[in-house]
C-alpha cells in the first residue's frame, strides 16, 4: 500500500485537516466541515439530476405515460432492483424532456442545486442521442442547457461544463453510428461548453475498443476522454478504456482492485477514478457502505474523486457523499480534504483556476481550524 497522491500533493490542506481533527474536532461538526469546503463535481449526469417535482411537472405538461404521478410513487419507482432496472427507469424518465425550456430548467436547477452545496465548478455528463432519437432537435438541447448554465452562473457564480456521453446498451440501434453522432453533436454545437466525451449506460456487451475511432476523433478536436468503466464489469473494461480510448479519467473504476497490474498502470499514469459510492449501492454493484472499495482505492495510492452520479434517483447529493465518506466509509477529514483537492486537480479547468480553488479550500480549512 502507498499513500494517496492527491492527499500528498495537497499537504497543506491535509495537515490543517489533521490539526482540525485533533484539536477542534469536537467543536466543528462533520456537516460544518463539509459545508465549508469548496467542492468540484466531476461525475454527475444532467438527465439523472431531475428533481422529483420537475419530473412530475414535465410529465403532466407533456402528458407522458408510464411516469408515477406523486413524489412518493416516484421514490418507490427509484428503488432499483439492479443496474439494468436502473437503466430502464432512467430512459423512461428522460421522455419528459421535450423542448428548449425543459432543458434550460433542468440545467438551471441542477447547477443551482450544486451551488447550494458550495460546489464551485462541475463537469456534467449529458446524453444528446437519447433526445435526438425522440426527434428533439439537437439545437434545442444545446440552447436549453447552455441557457440554464448561464442563468445559474449569473445567479451564483458556479461554472458548468458538459461531457457528451455515448449511451451503451440501447436496444435496436447501431452503437457506432450513435457514437459518431455524439461526437459530431459535441464538435458542431458544443463550442467551449463541452470539454469531453464519455460512454455510459451498460458495460456488459458493450466492449470499449469499438469506440476507439470515435474517441480519437473527439481527442483530435480537443475533447477529453472520460469513459465509464469497471462499475458492473471487471478490470478488462478499464484496461480497454485506457489502451483504446486514451482515458483521462475513469468513471467509477471500482473493479480495478481485481488486477494488481492495472492498479500499477493507473498509479503510473496518474489516471483518476471518479467514484460514486451511493450510486454503487443503489444499483446493487456494492452491498453496503462498509464494503465499498473507496478506502481501499485510496490506500492503493490511486487518484480518486468523490461524486454523486444521479443524485435524486439515488436519494443523495454531493454533500451527502462527503458525509457518507466520513460517517460510513471511515475516512478521516484529512482524506476527505484530499478528495476535494483531487477533484480540483483532475478537472479540466485551467491551471490558474485550479490554484485559486485549492487556495479557497486551504482557507476554508484554516478558518475551521481557528474556531
Amino acid at each position: 500500500m502507498v499513500s494517496h497522491p492527491d492527499v500528498a500533493d495537497s499537504s497543506t490542506i491535509r495537515d490543517r485537516a489533521i490539526r482540525n481533527n485533533a484539536a477542534a474536532g469536537s467543536a466543528v461538526s462533520n456537516e460544518e466541515f463539509v459545508d465549508a469546503l469548496p467542492k468540484v463535481e466531476l461525475h454527475v449526469h444532467l438527465e439523472g439530476s431531475m428533481l422529483p417535482g420537475t419530473v412530475l411537472a414535465l410529465a403532466r405538461r407533456h402528458q407522458v405515460d408510464d411516469i408515477p404521478t406523486s413524489e412518493e410513487a416516484l421514490r418507490e419507482w427509484y428503488a432499483f432492483k439492479d443496474f439494468s432496472h436502473f437503466l430502464r427507469v432512467y430512459r423512461t424518465a428522460v421522455r419528459v424532456l421535450r423542448d428548449e425550456d425543459d432543458f434550460a430548467l433542468l440545467a438551471r436547477e441542477t447547477a443551482l442545486g450544486l451551488a447550494a452545496q458550495n460546489v464551485r465548478y462541475a463537469e456534467i455528463y449529458f446524453t444528446p442521442y437519447i433526445h435526438t432519437m425522440r426527434d428533439v432537435p439537437i439545437e434545442d438541447v444545446f440552447a436549453g442547457i447552455n441557457r440554464g448554465r448561464a442563468e445559474a452562473r449569473a445567479a451564483t457564480g458556479i461554472e458548468i461544463r458538459w461531457m457528451a456521453d455515448i449511451p451503451g446498451g440501447l436496444p435496436d440501434v447501431d452503437i457506432l453510428e450513435v457514437a459518431d453522432l455524439t461526437v459530431g453533436y459535441a464538435i458542431a454545437h458544443g463550442g467551449d461548453s463541452v470539454v469531453g466525451l464519455g460512454v455510459g449506460g451498460a458495460e456488459a456487451g458493450v466492449p470499449r475498443p469499438q469506440f476507439a475511432e470515435a474517441f480519437a476523433a473527439a481527442r483530435a478536436a480537443g475533447l477529453r476522454s472520460i469513459p465509464h468503466a469497471g462499475e458492473t464489469t471487471g478490470a478488462r473494461t478499464i484496461w480497454d478504456s485506457v489502451e483504446y480510448l486514451g482515458a483521462d479519467r475513469i468513471g467509477h473504476g471500482i473493479r480495478s482492485l481485481e488486477d494488481p497490474a492495472l492498479l500499477a498502470r493507473l498509479r503510473a499514469d496518474g489516471i483518476p477514478l471518479d467514484v460514486s459510492p451511493t450510486s454503487n449501492l443503489c444499483t446493487g454493484v456494492v452491498a453496503d457502505y462498509p464494503s465499498h472499495p473507496l478506502p481501499r482505492l485510496i490506500a492503493e495510492g490511486l487518484s480518486v474523486t468523490l461524486n454523486s452520479d444521479d443524485p435524486p434517483m439515488f436519494g443523495t447529493t454531493l454533500r451527502e457523499e462527503y458525509l457518507h465518506a466520513l460517517r460510513d466509509l471511515g475516512l478521516s477529514r484529512a482524506a476527505v480534504a484530499g478528495l476535494a483537492t483531487a477533484a480540483v486537480r483532475h478537472s479540466f479547468l485551467d491551471e490558474d483556476r485550479k490554484e485559486a480553488l485549492v487556495a479557497e479550500q486551504r482557507a476554508a480549512v484554516d478558518a475551521l481550524t481557528a474556531r
